[in-house]
């Protein structure tokens, strides 16, 4: 076990144009680097935090020229070794570049890559392109895609436009649009999914995402794009962003995701990999579209040689050749 080290005596901040609205968790576990959130929100439940003098909760506001008292507290001493990213790890998401400018940065995510570490998982997306690139002063994701889902992540280079973004998703004016492959032949036209999830619902001993009346409100819209007896390719936009939201409502209407070994088809799972070559969740964030400092913001990312394979096996001429 790395030995402790107490960091300096009480500090007063004053805090700057950059970090106004910013909730003051997120603040202090920035400013307290190694610091777990039990310790953050055990220090603000104790008062020893002070904001202009008084005590504070946890999710308050920041706002320019707030004094913020920090005392001294035991935190880990950092990693002796900074992470080093597999090479081939760090050519791909070089090559996953969307688009950047001083204020965003836009990736294609790969598969099967987290957005950040957690569950046995040593690094994310996010601890990598630190780790790639040491000269940002701030990185930081602005929203998250499931580990096993590609397609566009954006992240903020700037607090200002970290507060700009997820103010956009929470007053839905980000839009989002996902290819999804789907059991079967959708006969269903455009149609709209308005079904309420709830998490962490135990089943057999795995936690999952289920339709329940005492659910979080989610919304999808699924709209056909191209239909074949065995799979349908969709396109679906969420006007809300529930965990695995697409994947439990297209299950829900009867056309489980392919490749989907949560709350898919095992038997369509195996055929789709038998017969097409399917070796992932089809789920892909093809299009993103977002404002940011009064411009709009409009990137897509199209589907990897290998998603665009499997759609192909689906055409009558190739499958007869299969």
């Amino acid at each position: 076990m790395p030995a402790s080290t107490l960091s300096g005596g009480v500090r007063h901040l004053e805090i700057a144009p950059e970090y106004a609205g910013q909730r003051l968790d997120n603040f202090l576990l920035r400013e307290l680097k190694g610091a777990p959130k039990s310790l953050i929100y055990r220090i603000l439940r104790k008062g020893e935090v002070r904001l202009n003098g008084g005590r504070v909760q946890p999710n308050h506001r920041l706002a320019t020229g707030d004094v913020l008292r920090i005392p001294p507290v035991r935190l880990a001493e950092p990693e002796e070794r900074p992470l080093r990213v597999p090479p081939g790890l760090a050519e791909q998401l070089q090559d996953a570049v969307l688009y950047q400018d001083r204020e965003i940065l836009i990736l294609d995510k790969p598969a099967g890559l987290a957005v950040h570490k957690g569950s046995g998982l040593d690094y994310g997306v996010i601890e990598a392109l630190r780790a790639l690139r040491p000269e940002e002063p701030f990185l930081e994701l602005a929203h998250r895609l499931d580990r096993e889902t590609s397609g566009c992540l954006a992240l903020a280079r700037t607090p200002t436009a970290l507060r700009s973004i997820q103010e956009a998703f929470k007053t839905g004016r980000v839009e989002k649009r996902y290819l999804a492959l789907v059991r079967g032949y959708w006969n269903h036209g455009p149609r709209e999914v308005n079904q309420p999830l709830r998490r962490n619902v135990l089943r057999g001993g795995e936690r999952m995402v289920e339709v329940l009346d005492d659910g979080k409100p989610a919304q999808t819209h699924f709209r056909p794009v191209s239909l074949h007896p065995l799979a349908s390719l969709l396109e679906a936009r969420i006007a809300t962003g529930r965990t695995h939201q697409i994947r439990v409502h297209a299950a829900h209407v009867g056309h489980p995701l392919a490749g989907d070994d949560k709350y898919g088809d095992a038997d369509f799972n195996r055929t789709m990999t038998t017969e097409c070559g399917l070796r992932r969740l089809f789920l892909h964030a093809h299009s993103l579209n977002l404002p940011l400092g009064g411009r709009e913001i409009a990137v897509s990312a199209p589907l990897d040689a290998g998603l665009k394979a499997v759609l192909d096996c689906l055409t009558p001429a190739n499958r007869r050749r299969a």
